[in-house]
């Protein structure tokens, strides 16, 4: 078997983005998909993940190779589950090595460039995770959606709702933020429960917007943002009490609310110095390294 390429996953539950590159780790392209989060089904990640591969290949102007010439490298959403990482492993079409890991684990390599630190992460969903000096590692959040992701977008916009259905059922005054939210799901009680029961959570995550628009010109929407940031300050204190380690800010919403988070957590975020997608690479290059000594 020769390898051929290397091709670093990040995979969330928005978008999956795959980095094609050639055996020696130099970078030849991207390709772009669907979400592949595990929670999405293993069948579908994999689905989006060869889909963005293929691409990949097509804007590099190469043919797809057997996949037994490829090494694979995967950050995903969900793999901190340990029947669907398996699963996932068992549905390998044939990528040799595979390395999985979670996306918050890769978002954290690539941002402190192998080196430990935190890494704060709220896009889609929002997870913290901590990588140690002693090599230790330990997650808070990740819980999924609806019942965890705190401070996310997908969270924003099910707080959004929720103030929209209070507002429709006479239980709230309206205002700026549930008309807004009303004129994107329904205004009446029918149309609000037909888009709740096919809405997921990235279309909870497409309602977060609104939430910063109106800000300004609706109280209940600036405490809503004010909670995220509470929610997400308090990921990092669970994971980092001492305050000893560089924090980065991962994914749109966490950016976005970078600047407001408590004082003494700010001075310790830095810019990051990768991606998830540098971190998934990595990990490869390293597992490679392994095989071949």
């Amino acid at each position: 078997m020769t390898l051929r390429f290397l091709i670093a996953i990040d995979g969330g539950g928005t978008g999956t983005r795959a980095r094609l590159c050639a055996a020696d780790g130099r970078p030849l392209a991207q390709g772009a998909a669907g979400p592949s989060s595990l929670s999405h089904g293993v069948a579908g990640a994999w689905r989006q993940i060869l889909e963005a591969i293929g691409l990949a290949f097509e804007q590099a102007g190469l043919g797809v190779p057997a996949w037994s010439d490829c090494a694979l490298g995967a950050g995903l959403a969900g793999a901190n589950d340990p029947a669907q990482a398996a699963d996932f492993r068992a549905s390998n079409p044939g990528f040799t090595p595979l390395v999985l890991d979670t996306d918050s684990f890769t978002a954290l390599v690539g941002a402190h460039a192998g080196r430990p630190g935190l890494v704060l992460i709220a896009g889609t969903g929002s997870v913290a995770e901590v990588w140690r000096p002693d090599g230790s590692r330990r997650i808070a959040g990740g819980w999924g959606f609806p019942v965890g992701d705190e401070g996310s977008g997908a969270w924003l916009g099910l707080q959004a709702v929720r103030l929209a259905q209070q507002v429709l059922d006479g239980r709230a005054a309206t205002g700026p933020l549930a008309e807004a939210v009303c004129t994107a799901t329904g205004r009446d009680a029918d149309s609000m429960l037909a888009w709740c029961a096919q809405a997921r959570q990235t279309a909870y995550a497409s309602l977060a917007p609104l939430v910063f628009q109106h800000e300004a010109d609706d109280p209940r929407a600036a405490a809503l943002l004010q909670a995220a940031v509470d929610e997400l300050a308090a990921l990092v204190q669970a994971l980092d009490p001492s305050a000893a380690l560089p924090v980065v800010c991962s994914g749109s919403i966490a950016r976005r609310l970078q600047t407001r988070l408590p004082a003494a957590l700010g001075a310790r975020c830095v810019e990051p110095a990768g991606d998830a997608a540098d971190g998934a690479l990595h990990l490869l290059r390293a597992a490679v390294a392994r095989s071949a000594g």
